[in-house]
């Protein structure tokens, strides 16, 4: 039985790519936190490993034999590049030196279409540092990246507020009326995951992007005809306007500064919110491995609220 080994097995994206590999027969290895208040049910089904990123005895434990590796683990929220820096590129060291001295066969990484503007915000620059260490380790293991843009389903708290707004027929509209976004559905990222691992030809040392299969990305226009056809009436849009969301961010990191949490909403963020282009290109993927992207954003939304 192949063995893969995971991290951030009980966040949003890596409880589904754990599901999907226990559904197709993977035996896993899962690491987490065990302070973390996301512990998981421990089962049969699953070996959990107790440690973290930053534990080196735990990490070789966590790969030891392994067939594969998923480092699905990341920071999406905070203040400060040392914050998003210490899970989303020193992780993705340590996690790397030690599968390459396990000799462990593939370890794939779960990165982000942030990545592809670094200069942005200080996630989008530590997922893209994190992707560079991992592309210097080229030779000594094979690896392969994915980017996906913004990832939605059961379970996910960031855009559950935005599409309980469009479930209910309001959407903010954040930035350029004419700017174009990329979406993916949760399962439709575990199943390319799945593909990738199980593909016999796989290219080694190459970063992919994925979107849902609608090739030019979407509108806010578009998403509020998807909304009103859900619905069965008119969506209404109503802008945010720049200025204001910069003003909210503020606000929240002197909040998060005097309450000691780790915001979503920063001025980096709004920077990310307010960038035109966010449209992924899954040409590469589709013609490298045998996936397809099966849920469409109209699909999706029916999935969770319909």
């Amino acid at each position: 039985m192949t063995t893969i080994a995971l991290t951030g097995a009980t966040g949003f994206i890596g409880r589904v790519i754990l599901n999907h590999l226990l559904n197709r027969g993977f035996s896993v290895r899962a690491l987490y936190r065990p302070d973390s208040s996301s512990a998981p049910k421990i089962t049969n089904s699953v070996e959990w490993v107790a440690g973290s990123l930053e534990d080196t005895a735990s990490l070789r434990t966590l790969v030891a034999d392994v067939d594969g590796v998923i480092h699905c683990a990341g920071a999406v929220r905070g203040t400060t590049l040392e914050h998003f820096k210490k899970i989303n590129t020193t992780g993705v060291e340590q996690l790397v030196q030690v599968a390459v001295e396990q000799e462990v066969p593939h370890f794939l990484l779960i990165s982000s279409l942030a990545a592809r503007e670094p200069s942005l915000s200080s996630y989008a620059l530590s997922k893209k540092l994190g992707e560079d260490v991992l592309s210097e380790y080229r030779g000594k293991i094979s690896w392969n990246i994915l980017r996906p843009p913004a990832v939605y389903g059961p379970g996910d708290r960031e855009m559950q507020p935005l599409l309980k707004l469009l479930r209910r027929g309001f959407v903010p509209v954040v930035g350029s009326k004419d700017g174009r976004f990329s979406l993916l559905y949760v399962d439709d990222l575990a199943t390319a995951v799945i593909s990738l691992l199980g593909s016999g030809r796989m290219v080694d040392g190459q970063c992919f992007e994925l979107h849902d299969g609608h090739p030019n990305g979407y509108t806010w226009g578009e998403i509020a005809a998807i909304a009103t056809q859900l619905n069965g009436k008119s969506a209404h849009c109503f802008s945010l306007p720049r200025g204001l969301v910069s003003i909210i961010s503020q606000i929240n990191i002197a909040a998060a500064n005097l309450f000691g949490y780790q915001p979503m909403l920063t001025p980096g963020k709004v920077r990310e919110l307010f960038h035109p282009d966010w449209v992924s290109n899954n040409t590469e993927i589709t013609q490298a491995i045998d996936w397809q992207p099966e849920t469409s954003f109209h699909d999706g939304m029916k999935n969770l609220f319909y």
